[in-house]
């Protein structure tokens, strides 16, 4: 038997992965869950894809790559963590991605959001310039897979507070570490 969070406790991890009402009340409706991997697997499927609406409902909480995130919610303390990287001292390159944001937000009017756990900078700052070639549609598209892979591995860090064997689940084990193709993206439109 699992000692996974339910009811206002799990609604409130589950915000804090990933800002989006309809995803925390599906995932949510389904507990209580008898493991992680259930439970991860559910919240991938909620989130699968995202609808554009709640692609921007849900970017209002991540904060520009490269900026330090402000205040002390889960979600702010996740994107601190997730922003850290062996080249975030560099300043030359800080100034790229600066730039390199200020170009994105005003071709697509959001901030460019990426799963920056376990990436560099340099690598961050390469993706940003390719997805600037992209059409708004395909854009948003990785946008919302982005989101649900920073959600899995942010429920997968917090639900392992919960496992009766600590460190059950990790960023390396979570779904999240797996890349969703462009395939599995649209078997269950919504």
């Amino acid at each position: 038997m699992s000692n996974l969070p339910v009811d206002d406790e799990l609604r409130t991890i589950l915000q804090a992965c990933l800002a989006v009402p309809r995803w925390v009340d599906e995932v949510a409706g389904g507990a209580p869950f008898d493991s992680a991997a259930t439970l991860l697997e559910a919240a991938r499927q909620a989130a699968t894809p995202l609808a554009r609406a709640e692609i921007d409902e849900a970017m209002a909480e991540h904060p520009r790559i490269g900026d330090k995130p402000t205040g002390k919610s889960t979600a702010a303390n996740f994107s601190r963590a997730e922003q850290k990287s062996v080249d975030a001292a560099d300043a030359d390159l800080a100034a790229e991605l600066a730039d390199g944001n200020r170009v994105y937000e005003e071709r697509f009017d959001r901030v460019f959001l990426i799963r920056a756990a376990g990436r560099s900078r340099r690598e961050i700052l390469t993706e940003l310039h390719r997805r600037l070639l992209l059409d708004d549609d395909t854009e948003a598209a990785i946008v919302g897979s982005e989101l649900r892979d920073i959600a899995l591995l942010r429920l997968g860090v917090l639900v392992s507070q919960w496992q009766d064997v600590p460190g059950a689940l990790s960023p390396e084990t979570s779904p999240a570490a797996q890349p969703v193709t462009p395939e599995q993206q649209q078997e269950d439109p919504r």
